[in-house]
């Protein structure tokens, strides 16, 4: 897990901080530590739980990284079913500046699939067919996630943003992005001698805190 989520003013808004490569970095926001937020990533679906009550301030997501600098197309995720969608959530979040644009599954009408699972579309005509309950983001893009902060859990496939689907990005190319470029020169705590020293550093992280977080999904699911 590269980047923490982090909490913005405008009525709570979570957003996750963005890199250069363009795929999902699962994540939760909890300045609690109360361990009730999980987010793993397996078999193509991004696994989201919030196993605390709504108004305890953590949420579980994911970066939607890359996407800095374009502007909104269109945003899609496949739901197990439906009754995963509650309110607002999951949703996703694209900030524009220090405007946060909020599309929440509530939002748009969705199509249920012949496996019972339910899509949920965004783009201007179909945020406009469901009413126009939220505007459309405009202008370019700051960063992008999407997450839960609705007590309960989500199960999220066939993540798209603007035409491309989002897998996350395997540990190793994660770490070079830390160290490529003269980075791995930079760090003192610990010192590296090269620069596969220092991706092989990052890359044994990353992997042990992705143990870790599919270790705790388990024990809050028995």
């Amino acid at each position: 897990m590269k980047k923490l989520m982090i909490s913005m003013v405008a009525a709570g808004a979570l957003v996750f901080a963005a890199s250069a490569a363009a795929a999902l970095v699962p994540g939760v926001y909890d300045p609690g530590a109360t361990g009730c937020v999980t987010s793993t990533y397996s078999h193509g679906v991004l696994h989201l739980a919030k196993n605390c009550p709504t108004t305890t301030n953590a949420a579980a997501g994911a970066d939607i990284t890359g996407v800095a600098g374009q502007t909104f197309q269109s945003a899609s995720f496949t739901l197990a079913n439906a009754s995963q969608c509650q309110g607002g959530s999951p949703r996703f979040d694209i900030a524009v500046g220090t405007t946060i644009y909020f599309l929440g599954c509530n939002n748009v009408t969705p199509t249920t699939n012949a496996d019972g699972t339910v899509t949920y579309t965004f783009t201007a005509d179909t945020i406009a067919a469901a009413g126009n309950q939220v505007p459309v983001p405009t202008g370019a893009i700051s960063s992008a996630d999407i997450l839960i902060d609705v007590q309960g859990t989500a199960d999220v496939s066939q993540i798209t943003f603007n035409g491309k689907l989002q897998k996350p990005v395997p540990a190793r190319v994660d770490a070079l992005s830390k160290c490529k470029n003269g980075a791995w020169k930079t760090y003192t705590d610990p010192k590296f001698k090269n620069q596969g020293q220092c991706v092989s550093h990052f890359a044994h992280q990353l992997n042990h805190a992705k143990q870790e977080l599919n270790a705790h999904r388990k024990h809050h699911t028995h």
